[in-house]
């Protein structure tokens, strides 16, 4: 499973260096995703590039199969909290979109801060 998450792991570190000097137009995971796919499909029959492939796949597996898992406290404390849900769901519901609307327009304006404090704006 080491060598299939490093395999992994090393397409997610090409796709954000690709992403870097294709100044952030696709996202880096997104293209690691697409590297490693389109690699995985090209060495399927190879029997070099085999026992790699073949743990790859299966750390993927693994991996899917478990992501459910990172559900399940979220769940159980929904169906506990029930009764909190009804009396305030409104007021959590309204505080929810507060938050998030909050946390957009600081990320926005720390990324503009950001850059031009880089000098990111100079060249545009």
């Amino acid at each position: 499973m080491l060598v299939g998450i490093t395999i992994l792991l090393v397409f997610q570190l090409v796709g954000e260096v690709t992403a870097y000097f294709l100044g952030g137009f696709v996202p880096g995971p997104v293209i690691g995703m697409a590297m490693a796919a389109i690699v995985l499909t090209l060495t399927k029959g190879s029997t070099f590039l085999q026992p790699a492939h073949e743990r790859t796949i299966d750390t993927s597996k693994a991996i899917l199969a478990n992501l459910g898992v990172l559900f399940v406290p979220a769940g159980v404390g929904i169906i506990q909290h029930l009764d909190l849900i009804r009396d305030r769901g409104f007021a959590l519901m309204a505080i929810v979109l507060l938050s998030t609307v909050i946390t957009l327009t600081v990320t926005v304006w720390v990324f503009i801060l950001v850059k031009w404090l880089s000098g990111g704006y100079a060249n545009d």
